[in-house]
């Protein structure tokens, strides 16, 4: 039988010992704390990035998504020249040229031919010299291109379609004239005081500035020109999404473990 407990034979056991509460961190009483209620009518919640829950306008979700599949089509090579556009510090350089040689606008026009029109109501006689500018519109480009008239030709990398100008990079090349594709068309079109311009026309500068002129062409012409059949052989696109991406490297680790089974 069993020893009660109590009596002399076997000792009660211990009582549990109590645990310490660890001190509770001393508050100021004047400042009482009241937490957020978020409910209706009480506080606003914080801001959250709702970027990936916006149900963007038809033409932004058609524009990412031509994005996305210009990426992983394979592009041919005479579509994918327009991705290799000219260097920064080479391009600011060439748009300071072009603004240099920036025909007039409207207002100046204007002006031009009201003080034209009072000298020759005076009856004086007015010399009207041509300026030099830069051409632009597709369709004189070209002609200046076929004429040999053409010094250097600025294209943009944007123009939408792109059958507009994607056969005048083999143009210039065939006419042996100096090329090159720049971002983008609407800053084209800023330089001749249009919304866009799909290509500009260098055909001839001032003495002061053909030193600095014939080297620019000279790098455009290492860049573009003498690159051609690098351009020729490179095809783009191509280009897989992540998940894409980790599923073949997964496939192929599969493939060369298969084959290192077989060989062993």
């Amino acid at each position: 039988m069993a020893p009660k407990r109590g009596s002399g034979r076997t000792p009660a056991p211990p009582p549990f010992a109590e645990k310490k509460k660890p001190a509770a961190p001393q508050t100021n009483p004047l400042f009482e704390k009241r937490p957020k209620q978020f409910g209706i009518g009480g506080a606003l919640p914080p801001k959250r990035d709702l970027h990936r829950f916006v149900k963007w306008p038809k033409y932004i979700r058609i524009q990412r998504q031509r994005r996305v599949l210009n990426q992983r089509l394979k592009v041919p090579p005479a579509l994918n020249q327009f991705t290799k556009t000219l260097d920064k510090n080479l391009a600011s350089s060439l748009f300071k040229m072009l603004l240099k040689y920036r025909p007039e606008d409207k207002a100046a026009k204007k002006e031009r031919l009201l003080a034209r029109a009072k000298a020759e109501e005076q009856g004086k006689t007015v010399e009207v010299k041509k300026p030099i500018v830069i051409k632009y519109g597709i369709n004189h480009l070209t002609y200046l291109v076929e004429q040999g008239k053409a010094q250097l030709v600025v294209i943009a990398h944007d123009v939408d379609p792109i059958e507009l100008v994607v056969w005048l990079p083999a143009l210039c090349r065939k006419m042996g004239v100096p090329y090159c594709i720049v971002k983008g068309k609407a800053r084209l079109g800023a330089v001749v005081h249009k919304h866009t311009a799909t290509a500009l026309c260098f055909t001839s500068v001032k003495n002061e500035d053909k030193n600095e002129f014939s080297k620019i062409v000279e790098a455009i012409k290492a860049n573009f020109n003498d690159r051609f059949d690098d351009f020729r052989r490179q095809w783009g696109g191509g280009i897989m999404g992540v998940k894409s991406q980790a599923k073949l490297k997964a496939r192929e680790r599969l493939v060369a473990k298969e084959a290192q089974q077989r060989m062993s």
